[in-house]
């Protein structure tokens, strides 16, 4: 943990894309369950304009989201695309309908969603691909395979895993470098503790999605202590949590509403103290 008043503004992926930690996961900008269009396209474009102006350089999507309306959405609002915008995006799940989400990390399965990602996204290339699920219907060394070929052919830059555990990522390092991992985690959902610690040795991204766990009274309790000293909400003292707890944490706030990003991107100005952080960590799983 760092101490007050040091807090890492920024982190470097793989060595070459350095992003603000705090960046916008772009699943939100869908219908309902994540399926079809937003319920208001002008204000899914307006959020996304926001981030540049709002110093957002790193923007997570996915294939899945929507199916393909996520990116399609970030090309409407931000082609030609600002110089230093790293755009994530993720490949590997089937939809089959609102809230499901089939895995597929089959070859043939992520070199069509590939080429779909690229073309929707109007890229050559992909800053960050990251393979939402292994597939246990599919021997994961094919998946590798297949993404290392597909990074050899140029057609991504770096590679990320998604809902990994440390053996998985050490599996796939055989194949590439794993410069980004996504899993589950939040104050009061340390699961993925080992695996948090093992990217930060080895300086790889560490993406937590779903960062503020619903119904632990315990947790509530304890970030409403905070947040109230810190005048800020609930969900701010979540992330900056995350923030302060490990400089390779990068988060992805999502939402579809430009007032909603507003508050979540102030997240970044909160300097928890030693005190705060004591607090936090003492939080029961």
């Amino acid at each position: 943990m760092m101490s007050n008043g040091q807090l890492k503004k920024e982190f470097t992926i793989g060595g070459d894309l350095t992003v603000n930690r705090l960046g916008y996961g772009a699943m939100r900008i869908t219908g309902k369950g994540i399926w079809g269009p937003p319920e208001d396209h002008d204000e899914a474009i307006r959020v996304l304009k926001c981030l540049v102006e709002l110093d957002v350089n790193f923007i997570d999507t996915a294939d899945s989201y929507g199916p393909n309306v996520s990116e399609e959405l970030i090309a409407e609002a931000l082609y030609p695309y600002p110089e230093g915008l790293v755009i994530a995006t993720k490949g590997g799940l089937l939809r089959t309908g609102p809230d499901q989400w089939p895995v597929d990390a089959s070859p043939e399965h992520l070199k069509e969603a590939l080429e779909g990602s690229l073309k929707r996204l109007k890229v050559d290339t992909i800053d960050l691909y990251q393979l939402h699920r292994i597939d246990p219907k599919v021997p994961a060394e094919k998946t590798f395979e297949f993404l290392k070929q597909a990074q050899q052919e140029g057609k991504i830059n770096h590679i990320g895993l998604s809902e990994v555990s440390v053996d998985d990522i050490k599996n796939a390092q055989k194949y590439f470098e794993v410069v980004s991992v996504q899993n589950m985690y939040s104050v009061d959902n340390r699961k993925w503790e080992s695996v948090l610690e093992y990217c930060k040795e080895q300086n790889i991204a560490f993406i937590p999605w779903y960062p503020l766990s619903g119904g632990n009274v315990e947790a509530l309790d304890k970030l409403k202590q905070v947040a109230e000293k810190h005048n800020a909400t609930i969900q701010q003292i979540a992330l900056s949590w995350l923030l302060h707890h490990a400089d390779n944490i990068l988060l992805i706030p999502g939402t579809s509403k430009v007032a909603h990003l507003e508050d979540n991107l102030k997240t970044a100005n909160i300097e928890l103290t030693e005190e705060d952080m004591e607090l936090l960590n003492g939080i029961s799983q």
